[in-house]
């Protein structure tokens, strides 16, 4: 048996022992070089993430798959259009995401409530929550605790 032969029933039944159909690996032999490279760079990636990482990804990919499809293709043209964004748009959501994730559950549910009611809101109040929620990005740290003194002493009148 030639060696190029030996290969292709080693990689078909390596192939089969993991779930992989001959179409499966057709489709792999109809990309470009360059595409052959980049899933290999991804696939190196995912292999240097820890193990615990790496379950926590494939139980995402398990939720995404298990969407009906009218769902799972609103969640990829979601994620399509955030890798469309600029770098530095990207960096400051994950920012934001990050500190969401660092919030006790009430204090999430209390956002959740809060971003729900602004969806919610007509136009005209989600620009004029908009417009605030800039100038208060906009301010320093101790102008942001004096807002909320005052916010705070406002409810208790």
């Amino acid at each position: 048996m030639s060696r190029a032969l030996l290969l292709a029933v080693i990689l078909a039944s390596a192939g089969a022992a993991r779930g992989q159909t001959a179409s499966e690996i057709e489709r792999w032999n109809r990309l470009s070089p360059s595409e052959r490279e980049s899933l290999r760079q991804r696939y190196e990636e995912l292999q240097s993430l820890p193990p615990a990482k790496r379950q926590e990804l494939r139980e995402r990919l398990a939720e995404l798959h298990a969407l009906p499809p009218e769902k799972r293709a609103q969640v990829e043209e979601n994620f399509h259009a955030f890798q469309a964004l600029p770098e530095a748009d990207r960096r400051a959501i994950l920012e934001k995401f990050a500190r969401f994730e660092e919030l006790d559950p009430p204090q999430r549910r209390a956002f959740i409530r809060a971003l729900q009611k602004v969806l919610e809101a007509s136009p005209q109040v989600r620009e004029r929550f908009l417009e605030n929620l800039g100038r208060w990005e906009s301010m320093s740290p101790d102008e942001r605790e004096l807002m909320r003194e005052r916010l705070r002493a406002r409810g208790r009148r």
